[in-house]
């Protein structure tokens, strides 16, 4: 296991981050999954965009290099390039879809746009005269996922095909010089053998060692928290859910005494949520805990928003001035000193829906604790997590002790239930939204669905419809029903729930919550949707 303190002198980077992959992102919305997946046999992984410097990619110490998928055509002006250096280090390379192209036009082959596209499922068919490491103990005959609309119909000098589909070349290399190419996707769930293929890479050709693991992370990650905080104090935003609370457990064993913890009730959270929560802080994980009640506050500012963005951003704005005004209170009081830093529970994902950090992928929206920041904060940021998935935030999580009760807690939203009522906020719709959201989550616990599915929850929606209750007519609210299952909330799919759990969901909010009358499931997956609706 690597030690915190041990950093090279020349990379200044932690031992554990060393010989791992390097992830090029042109842009491919798939890049993270890539990250995940090498992530996933323990070896460490950063991506990198693609304008990347070598100086950057070498303070790495790569075992491998992953050149991701992207929207461009590698033969279109303008079409992003990374320096070709990186075919030339004598480091593996394995370039993915657009990657494949990239590296096959800047090393002389060729790449046209394909008569026929492919997109989807397609069958692999592995070349029965070349062994390819790639393709170790893989059957000749694979199901893979593609997303391209070019095709190479022309091999660099060195290089030969490993596999083709029906329709295309599908897969080449050059082992003298380490590089191997892949117009299919290995790291998204629909290939199969996917997983083998990157692990074929990670350990047969870079041969890698799998010592990314969470006992690293947690030590070097409490280590750089302790430098980085030096002797200030240092206050963390808590929202009750497994990011925000691994991030503060690892500051507090960090920095202990010198954390002050601060809970804020928005207004915006689910029923009963700031109370038992804060009970949950103080008793079970022992952190020290402030509450504060800002609801009215919070409304005032919301009152008449009804563009998500806009709320999203009065909420990250109205977050930070409650922030900044306990600090005076503590810098007053028992802090003897200014706060210098404020921790949030920002993951990966976060940072890459949100702003175009490490790479071109697209920003789909902005997160509260991302994009919603003012530009001139009183505080600075430690952010723990920012390059960790939530599945890893969970491992962290168990690793540091944590009960189940917060680990298995369902993802909710920065900007809470402002972004699950849609429209206009009033406190009315909000307590109709909470006794809604009340009764799915009860009765996906009863079902024995909760741990198994990524999350669930209720969405109020500025819809009327008419319906029928006792002998008169109403005119009542709608409720749409949300349940996904994950592994990272960058792609997720619609439970398939049983017709019985449905039932049961729709009568009890039609009984129970006052004007409801109509409750709809929605069954839209992401992408192309967003687990949240807005």
């Amino acid at each position: 296991m690597a030690s915190g303190a041990q950093m090279t002198e020349e990379t200044k980077r932690p031992k554990s981050e060393l010989g791992g992959v390097v992830v090029i992102d042109f842009g491919g919305q798939y890049t993270q999954l890539i990250a995940r997946r090498v992530r996933e046999q323990q070896v460490f992984s950063s991506v990198l965009p693609f304008t990347s410097k070598m100086s950057d990619i070498q303070k790495f110490e790569p075992a491998g290099i992953i050149l991701s998928g992207g929207p461009s055509s590698a033969y279109a002006e303008g079409a992003p390039n990374c320096d070709p250096a990186v075919l030339s280090m004598g480091i593996p390379v394995l370039g993915i879809c657009y990657g494949m192209h990239w590296i096959t036009k800047t090393m002389g082959g060729k790449v046209v746009p394909a008569e026929r596209r492919e997109y989807g499922s397609a069958v692999l068919n592995v070349a029965e005269d070349r062994e390819s490491p790639l393709f170790h103990g893989l059957p000749r005959a694979v199901r893979i996922w593609n997303s391209h609309g070019d095709h190479v119909v022309g091999l660099p000098d060195g290089f030969y095909a490993t596999a083709h589909t029906e329709n295309a070349v599908a897969a080449t290399e050059d082992p003298v010089r380490k590089i191997y190419t892949v117009e299919f996707h290995p790291e998204v769930r629909h290939t199969d053998q996917g997983t083998e293929l990157l692990r074929n890479f990670l350990f047969k050709v870079c041969l890698a060692e799998p010592k990314w693991n969470g006992a690293a992370f947690i030590e070097e990650t409490v280590e750089a928290i302790r430098k980085k905080a030096g002797i200030g104090r240092v206050i963390c935003a808590l929202s009750g859910g497994v990011d925000s609370t691994v991030a503060a457990v690892l500051v507090n064993r960090a920095i202990g005494d010198r954390l002050t913890n601060i809970f804020v009730n928005t207004g915006l959270l689910r029923k009963n949520e700031f109370e038992e929560t804060l009970a949950m802080y103080r008793e079970r994980l022992g952190l020290s805990v402030i509450g504060v009640d800002a609801t009215d506050r919070f409304l005032k500012q919301l009152d008449g928003v009804t563009d998500p963005e806009r709320k999203r951003k009065i909420i990250g704005n109205e977050f930070i001035s409650v922030f900044a005004e306990e600090a005076l209170k503590l810098q007053h009081g028992e802090a003897h000193g200014e706060i210098e830093y404020l921790v949030q529970g920002t993951l990966y994902p976060d940072v890459i829906e949100s702003v175009s950090v490490k790479g071109p992928s697209a920003t789909i929206k902005s997160h509260h604790n991302v994009g919603g920041l003012p530009e001139n904060m009183p505080f600075g940021l430690i952010e723990p997590l920012r390059d960790l998935f939530k599945d890893e935030v969970r491992r962290i999580g168990r690793e540091l002790g944590l009960p189940d009760e917060i680990l298995m807690k369902h993802p909710f939203p920065g900007p809470g239930l402002a972004v699950r009522l849609l429209g206009a906020i009033t406190r009315e719709h909000l307590v109709t939204l909470r006794e809604a959201d009340a009764v799915v989550i009860q009765e996906i616990r009863k079902a024995g669905l909760y741990n198994k599915v990524w999350q669930a929850f209720a969405v109020l929606l500025p819809v009327r419809s008419v319906g029928v209750m006792g002998d008169g007519r109403t005119y009542g609210l709608t409720v749409a029903v949300r349940v996904v299952e994950s592994d990272d909330a960058m792609t997720a799919d619609w439970v398939r729930l049983p017709g019985d759990v449905l039932e049961r969901i729709s009568t009890r909010i039609v009984n129970e919550v006052p004007g409801v009358t109509r409750v709809v499931y929605d069954i839209s997956s992401k992408p192309p949707s967003t687990i949240e609706w807005e």
